[in-house]
């Protein structure tokens, strides 16, 4: 999973599920030490002491926060009928709720059923907030340097990345109908039994006529170029299936090769193409 695809949400979920782990080790309850009674003694028990808190409270927001951030790796994929991220947003609701009436159940809490108590709280606001609050939604990491390798910052419009694969200006396959490097074998070039001067409406006449490598010419006078996303959005199938197949995560560069409408065909840098639909705010290489 890319880094740069998790949101703010998602790190105030992975902070909590952290905090929630570590107050499982603390003490359960807290003990009132009458005056003349040595209490050194005494071991006030943890979360690991009782299993049913353990799984239902701890573990449960653990498991909880897990299935949030994996969601976002695999998207599409469901646990009895729910999308991951929202069997872990109930899950992380269900964490909240135990914690709630056993800390009310009990005389003197301790330091880890208190401290666990406001990590479900946060666990739970921000795996429901999370998709909601446009501030949660927001990239966790700055999309200033592309994952790639790009250095100091962001290039803007119109610069010329740094070179290499998945960025605009490196050494990539030109576009259907370019001229390649002149040699046997390309459009332009000499080829075996021809004469070095071709006459011009014949050449293009070849050129037409030679399949573009990787699939069928791009409609129209749409010309394939690099583009970013601001923030991480779904990449659908062109079967036109609901479920993503990918998602584009800020910071990497990826080649638009079709314009259907509003949307763009984008294959990622491991030659997986899919319909992009929403195509706000994305940034030309």
């Amino acid at each position: 999973m890319n880094i740069r695809s998790l949101t703010r949400g998602d790190g105030v979920v992975i902070g909590a599920a952290v905090v929630l782990f570590i107050a499982s080790f603390l003490d359960f309850s807290s003990l009132d030490c009458p005056q003349g009674v040595d209490c050194s003694r005494f071991d006030s028990p943890n979360a690991w002491d009782a299993l049913g808190i353990l799984m239902s409270v701890y573990l449960a927001g653990v498991i909880a926060a897990a299935l949030v951030i994996v969601s976002r790796a695999l998207p599409g994929r469901k646990v009895v009928g729910l999308d991951l991220g929202q069997f872990g947003v109930a899950l992380a609701v269900f964490a909240l709720w135990t914690a709630f009436w056993t800390i009310l159940d009990v005389n003197n809490a301790g330091a880890g059923l208190i401290l666990g108590l406001l990590a479900t709280l946060v666990l739970a606001a921000g795996a429901v907030a999370g998709p909601l609050v446009p501030a949660l939604k927001a990239p966790l990491l700055s999309p200033s340097g592309p994952a790639q390798g790009v250095q100091g910052g962001q290039q803007p419009y119109g610069a010329q990345p740094g070179q290499g694969y998945g960025f605009p200006g490196g050494q990539q396959q030109a576009p259907y109908g370019a001229q390649q490097s002149q040699g046997y074998g390309y459009p332009g070039g000499p080829q075996q039994g021809q004469p070095a001067q071709a006459d011009p409406a014949q050449a293009q006449q070849a050129q037409a006529q030679q399949p573009a490598q990787g699939g069928a010419a791009p409609a129209g006078d749409f010309t394939p170029f690099w583009f970013a996303v601001p923030v991480a959005r779904p990449l659908y199938g062109e079967d036109g299936s609901p479920n993503p197949i990918a998602e584009l995560a800020p910071g990497t560069w990826y080649l638009a090769v079709e314009q259907r409408g509003q949307s763009l065909i984008a294959q990622t840098q491991d030659g997986r193409r899919g319909v992009l639909q929403d195509t706000t705010g994305i940034q030309r290489g």
